[in-house]
């Protein structure tokens, strides 16, 4: 019987991005606590003890676990995902906060659900196109088991606001849909009709317009909708090339906005310098890379699909956001893998990196 090995390299790069996201989250912590906020224990205890603590737990677990089960309950998985994300609009169950609909208390404790439909998605996408690959020409099983995989995220996270979680969840299916042999014919249409939605979504929803205006003039209203484009851009570009020093950061006590949350990279840049932006961005890349050849040996159809979705979904996640902190991406909110605070995102980032180390203990060597 052949011995089933966890790629190493794979563990090793999101072990250094945790680990190095806890020192970078503490020290934004820092700039927090010294501006007088005074839920920075219970902010703490979310993201370490829950969001790392029970992660590393989820991963460990799902390491473990035969990854072909999860093709046999991605439906099931899917619908639970979709109901869960549907329960922030039950009152009493559901809150507000920053101007969107995204969050859940139970008893005291809060969790994003919409982070659960990334995963529940490429499960659903990585059985549906595994299964059907000899039909993807069809418009009735490639296009159309597409657009029924994601009407429901859609209007879902449109209704939220959550268009940050949207993107990064029509990403990571295209990219199993892709994989998966989808025609050049499809994949034009569903670029045009992406192009499509975005002008539609800017015409009725005047925040998202705000955004791309900022994102394509960053000197635009410096002092509100670019004001968090533009304290990340002086953060990072005071951070030279070597970096103030770990902690040394100025930014983060007083101008800049989320400085645990999306804004986190910007923490990163000023405090270890352009050496450790690129490091940090090659960190990702290589996750990416490495997914994508795990993938490539998966044994079977649904583990490759599943291992290119997984990927797309921790690599994209965090190139958008790293992207919206340099300017070169609009603004979201989405976090950066394994670094930004959300108990939430760090729990279901590191369940589904534990997935894939499962279809690396599987792959062909």
């Amino acid at each position: 019987m052949r011995r089933v090995r966890t790629d190493k390299i794979l563990f090793a790069l999101i072990g250094i991005l945790v680990i190095g996201g806890v020192l970078v989250f503490t020290s934004a912590a820092l700039g927090l606590l010294a501006r007088g906020a005074t839920h920075i224990s219970s902010v703490a205890f979310n993201h370490i003890v829950l969001g790392i603590g029970v992660g590393l737990l989820a991963l460990f677990v799902a390491s473990r676990i035969d990854y072909r089960t999860w093709r046999r309950f991605a439906p099931h998985l899917f619908v639970a995902a979709l109901l869960v994300t549907a329960a922030v609009f039950i009152p009493g169950l559901g809150f507000e906060h920053g101007g969107g609909r995204r969050w859940i208390n139970v008893a005291g404790l809060t969790f994003q659900p919409s982070e659960a439909l990334k995963i529940g998605a490429i499960l659903m996408a990585a059985a549906y196109f595994s299964g059907m690959r000899e039909r993807i020409g069809d418009f009735r099983y490639g296009l159309g088991g597409l657009l029924a995989i994601l009407v429901a995220p859609v209007i879902l996270l449109i209704s939220q606001p959550d268009l940050g979680t949207l993107g990064v969840i029509v990403i990571s299916v295209l990219a199993v849909y892709f994989a998966a042999g989808a025609p050049w014919r499809d994949i034009l249409l569903v670029i045009a009709g992406g192009v499509l939605a975005l002008v539609l979504l800017a015409t009725l929803r005047p925040y998202v317009l705000d955004r791309l205006s900022v994102f394509l003039n960053p000197s635009l209203a410096p002092q509100a909708e670019g004001y968090q484009i533009r304290q990340s851009l002086i953060a990072i570009g005071s951070g030279g090339f070597f970096g103030r020093g770990f902690g040394q950061g100025v930014q983060k006590f007083t101008y800049l906005p989320e400085p645990m949350g999306d804004s986190i990279f910007a923490v990163a840049a000023e405090e270890f310098g352009f050496l450790g932006g690129v490091a940090l961005i090659g960190l990702f890349l290589g996750l990416a890379l490495r997914g994508f050849s795990i993938a490539a040996e998966a044994p079977d159809p649904f583990g490759g699909l599943l291992a290119i979705g997984i990927s797309t979904y921790l690599a994209s996640e965090a190139f958008i956001n790293i992207g919206a902190m340099l300017g070169i991406a609009p603004l979201t909110g989405i976090p950066l893998t394994f670094i930004s605070q959300g108990a939430s995102a760090m729990l279901i980032s590191l369940g589904s990196a534990g997935i894939l180390l499962a279809i690396s203990r599987r792959a062909r060597r």
